[in-house]
């Protein structure tokens, strides 16, 4: 009853506060995207979306802001992605039956996660904050011709917010259920040539309680900070140096365990740090245009267990560099260059260091025909790496890889588009796949790499259609995936664990988003946007065994209704869904049993989130009240069997822009 008033009462107070003082009316940018909206993942170049030949999605700034997710993982599956989510600040996401690695070496993963560009140097999106974000760009599907390996089932681009125009700042704190508290502070502009973006958070949580009611003990944590910053200096009007960094740090995060076996002492230390260099610049009359990058950070995982005195920590340090040349030619851009990444792994297990170098050249073009309604694509990256064990325990291996693509695009009006696309892309082998040679203590076996691995792979098909006019967006895709060539463990004749190229998969599916802004279609004075996004696999298939993939929803989906007065009044109800899927049920498996494949049942959890403008002034600046009301209907619901999510949970902040 006490969480029902609570409800009432948080809607009644942000929807009936009025505005203080009315000297100018706040405004809300149009979030109904078009073939208009410039993004840079899918070509590594500025351009619009009508030019793309591939499925490219973009989350703008205002639903960003509006969203309740404090996170890049949240922020995905309110869009309709599929994410597996565990206590302790641990989030993986899907897309097209792939997913991301949660360990600091993104190299081995499926899916990639890019900050400006380049590797974020983690899968777990859980570590990468939403603040200080200008937009997030999504590739669905192969993007290895971009940028190399793990690039199988897509890409989300986190691209950084940079400052322009008066120099404005801001602080905002809130409090919520299960005694969350945050308090952030930030601010951007322009001043004789340098520009800046600067964002902090830092927040603490206790332990949450289930839609049951039961406390699941240890998923609080004690400190988690953030910091993006985002600074440069224009030397001319076509040149500019700027530095990036990120920072994310989070102390003792609880690591729980199943609800049913709840740990109530194991917790993880986790951080990821960045700092980029980047030089960008562009002739007169902007025919040649260039860039390049230097980077470098390190990811951490500590995770330790009182109970049964152990620690364990994984290190990841990493460094690179981006150059690239982009011609237009008028009706052709060429864009070509070279990459190169680094990373130095220290663990506490075995392997206990290894390294992997990937130095990359890439070629891509785009020809603009028939008065620019037909657009034609294609490129090619030969990526080299070389992976190597040390201390003892394994030796030196290399290998290369060619990925190939091409695309057209044909626009019917300038409303309407008619797209396809074939790409391959791969994902290497790792270090201990390809050099290991050591005894592995936790499996008392001998652990040997296998040098005639080759990297695992897939060919991408697709088609699709988008429209978008007068405030109605339409896309429409279908794609067709051949994976083959996995990489599965196996046991040797002499006993050794090693690795073989043994698996193939066959993957297909339809994605779809509408999205209309009835104010627009209307003429109103207001934006009223429903919305729906989907993927469904119609195949999802292991062609070894011809059982659907496991870990894969055949559904998932997101959603709603947005709002806006134009002058200080948002609303967003959001619905996400996720079906059913097939697992290993581990929470039930007694060791060394075989574990059993069970079905994990569908989701569907909503959100509301309400923002209201207090004040706005020119002398005193702007005060908001915004508003969260998440799981709405207190399902009882988890992205992994056993480590069910919070149940109805609600937030209340102020923010004051300057």
């Amino acid at each position: 009853m006490r969480n029902r008033f609570f409800a009432i009462g948080l809607v009644w107070c942000v929807m009936a506060a009025g505005p203080v003082f009315a000297d100018e009316g706040a405004t809300e940018g149009d979030a109904v995207p078009t073939m208009e909206t410039i993004v840079v993942t899918a070509g590594r170049v500025p351009e619009k979306q009508k030019t793309l030949t591939n499925n490219v999605a973009v989350i703008d700034t205002e639903t960003i802001e509006q969203s309740p997710a404090r996170d890049l993982g949240e922020l995905l599956k309110e869009q309709g992605l599929s994410v597996r989510e565990y206590p302790g600040n641990l989030s993986a996401v899907g897309i097209r039956g792939f997913r991301t690695d949660t360990t600091g070496n993104d190299l081995t993963s499926k899916v990639l996660i890019l900050l400006d560009g380049r590797r974020a140097g983690t899968g777990n999106l859980a570590k990468i904050m939403t603040k200080n974000v200008e937009r997030v760009e999504i590739i669905r599907g192969p993007a290895s011709v971009q940028y190399g390996t793990a690039a199988v089932g897509g890409i989300v681009n986190v691209i950084t917010r940079q400052g322009s125009g008066t120099p404005t700042a801001f602080v905002e704190g809130g409090m919520g259920s299960w005694r969350y508290e945050t308090a952030s502070a930030g601010g951007h502009g322009e001043i004789n040539g340098l520009d800046f973006s600067v964002a902090g958070t830092r927040s603490t949580m206790e332990d949450y309680q289930t839609a049951d009611g039961e406390t699941y003990h240890n998923t609080g944590y004690d400190e988690k900070e953030d910091l993006s910053l985002n600074v440069g200096y224009n030397f001319n009007p076509s040149h500019r140096l700027g530095v990036i960094y990120t920072n994310f740090s989070v102390d003792e995060a609880g690591s729980p365990y199943y609800l049913s076996q709840n740990d109530l002492t194991s917790y993880l230390d986790k951080s990821n740090y960045s700092l980029d260099a980047v030089y960008t610049g562009s002739s007169v009359g902007e025919q040649y245009s260039w860039k390049l990058r230097y980077f470098e950070g390190k990811d951490k995982d500590k995770y330790t267990s009182p109970s049964y005195a152990y620690v364990s920590e994984d290190i990841t340090d990493r460094k690179g560099a981006q150059a690239q040349l982009s011609v237009d030619l008028g009706m052709a851009t060429i864009t070509g260059g070279v990459d190169w990444v680094n990373y130095e792994i220290e663990s506490t297990s075995t392997p206990e260091r290894s390294t992997y170098d990937n130095p990359a050249g890439f070629l891509l073009a785009k020809a603009r025909l028939l008065d620019e309604r037909l657009i034609v694509s294609a490129g090619g990256r030969y990526d080299s790496y070389e992976v190597e064990i040390k201390e003892d325990q394994g030796g030196k291996e290399d290998d290369t890889y060619f990925s190939p693509n091409v695309g057209l695009a044909y626009l019917v009006t300038e409303h309407l588009k008619l797209r396809a696309n074939y790409g391959q892309a791969f994902v290497m082998p790792g270090a201990d796949q390809l050099a290991a040679d050591y005894f592995d203590p936790t499996s008392w076996a001998q652990v040997v790499g296998n040098p005639n691995l080759t990297p695992e792979e897939s060919a991408t098909w697709e088609g699709g259609i988008d429209y978008s006019n007068s405030g109605i967006f339409f896309s429409l895709t279908y794609f067709y995936t051949d994976f083959k060539d996995k990489i599965e463990t196996v046991i040797l004749s002499g006993g050794e664990t090693s690795w073989e190229n043994l698996g193939e998969a066959t993957i297909s599916g339809i994605e779809g988003e509408l999205n209309f802004d009835l104010g627009e279609i209307n003429d109103w004075d207001f934006q009223l946007r429903p919305y729906v996004r989907f993927t469904y696999l119609t195949k999802f298939e292991d062609e070894a065994t011809g059982d659907d993939l496991k870990y894969t929803p055949d559904w998932t989906a997101s959603y709603g209704i947005s709002f806006s007065d134009g002058m200080g009044l948002s609303a967003t109800f959001n619905v996400a869904y996720t079906g059913q899927q097939e697992v290993e049920d581990w929470e039930s498996q007694v060791w060394p049993n075989d574990v059993e494949v069970v079905t994990m049942g569908s989701s569907t959890v909503a959100s509301l989130t309400i923002t209201k403008t207090l004040l706005t002034s020119d002398r005193w600046g702007k005060l908001s009240l915004k508003g969260d009301i998440t799981n709405l209907f207190n399902t009882d619901y988890a992205y992994v069997k056993g480590y069910p999510m919070p149940g109805r949970s609600y937030f209340l902040g102020l923010r004051y822009d300057i």
